[in-house]
């Protein structure tokens, strides 16, 4: 090696040194600012703010002949993991509330609740099957019951709450809400709201997380339960409950299945994976890490997912015939027809497909980054 080269490895090793350096300052400060922010109930993620920050460092990199897309990139690394040196303590948003219940505590997403609230400064009482011979004792004086259990199980677990204080709040977590929120409303006059958080047991925190909202009754009863995810950083989404299904047919049930199938068809042709992967793009390998990743976690909660949502067989059958239909375009030979149905399908995407193209182009390229320092 040419000492002229040693020479310059070693001031890129210094500049990286002084990147860390800089990196620990930046950590301790905004873990002070996570300190501050629970002491006065301000959210962990500010839009404007994070907005205002990456636009006025790219033009501070432009200026200086650095890429802005590098420096946005690294920026928002940087402020992910920031979010999460601030995710210690939370300010609690109700201090009147004496206490809250989750049922279903000990689960895997009723864990991440249970944690959020302990963080906020309420007490937290978990409620599992062991503990329903004192349910009456631990209900009472509850100002907020969580049912965080199974889809299976929660319009059994609703019809048991009947015995709830009138001002106590009843929410559930489950990521069906027309039924449980009906359910709800049934047993329970006081205040009642469906909620669904669009993320799996695996969050770090809630920051930028979607929680839909699906009001049952009493909102203004609730707003404090509201607020108190704002301040986690989640990003509320109102809706109504039928709606909500509606839309979770094609967001949570289509992909499952479509991520199910695929990976049963791969199961009987059983091809070589390590190729699979060994020979495919950024693209593909992601595709196939979507894929890979549902057979990594619980089987019973994706049953649930797709069994119990009432439109699932409608709109799968309804794909199977847009899978059909599309393969006989192949077998016959029609590229006008596969054509014309493509650029149908892009219009009908509008200008998503080319903000998809740039998002999706980010990913890529970190995945790219992720291979290449594994291998």
């Amino acid at each position: 090696m040419s000492t002229e080269l040693e020479k310059l490895r070693n001031q890129i090793d210094t500049v990286d040194s002084e990147l860390v350096a800089l990196l620990a300052k930046r950590a301790a400060l905004t873990e002070q600012v996570g300190m501050y922010k629970s002491k006065v109930g301000l959210p962990i993620y500010v839009p404007a703010r994070e907005a205002e920050l990456i636009e006025q460092r790219c033009a501070q990199a432009k200026a200086l002949g650095v890429p802005p897309a590098l420096v946005e990139d690294l920026l928002r690394r940087i402020m992910r993991e920031s979010y999460h040196t601030q995710n210690k303590r939370y300010m609690c948003c109700a201090p009147e509330v004496h206490k809250i219940v989750v049922i279903g505590g000990a689960g895997a997403l009723g864990r991440i609740f249970v944690d959020m609230f302990t963080r906020s400064g309420y007490t937290v009482d978990i409620l599992e099957q062991k503990d329903w011979p004192r349910a009456d004792e631990i209900f009472a004086q509850a100002n907020l019951v969580l049912v965080a259990v199974p889809i299976q199980l929660t319009e059994q677990i609703v019809a048991k709450l009947d015995n709830l204080p009138t001002d106590c709040i009843l929410a559930d977590i489950t990521s069906t809400k027309a039924v449980p929120l009906k359910a709800m409303l049934a047993v329970h006059l006081g205040p009642v709201v469906g909620l669904h958080p669009m993320f799996g047991p695996d969050v770090s925190s809630m920051v930028k997380q979607v929680v839909v909202v699906c009001h049952g009754r009493g909102e203004e009863k609730y707003q404090w339960l509201l607020q108190q995810m704002r301040v986690w950083g989640a990003a509320l989404q109102e809706t109504d409950a039928q709606e909500h299904d509606d839309a979770m047919v094609f967001i949570q049930v289509m992909r499952h299945f479509s991520s199910y199938v695929f990976g049963a068809h791969l199961l009987t042709e059983n091809p070589p994976l390590d190729q699979l992967i060994s020979l495919s793009s950024p693209i593909y390998r992601l595709e196939l890490a979507m894929v890979g990743r549902l057979f990594a976690q619980d089987p019973a909660l994706y049953t649930d997912i797709i069994f119990n949502n009432k439109d699932s067989v409608a709109v799968l059958t309804s794909f199977r015939d847009t899978f059909d239909n599309a393969l006989d375009m192949l077998k016959k030979g029609d590229k006008g027809a596969f054509i014309k149905l493509f650029f149908k399908i892009g219009a009908w995407f509008g200008d998503y497909s080319k903000q998809s193209l740039v998002d999706s182009k980010k990913l890529l390229l970190k995945a790219n980054d992720d291979r290449t320092i594994s291998e």
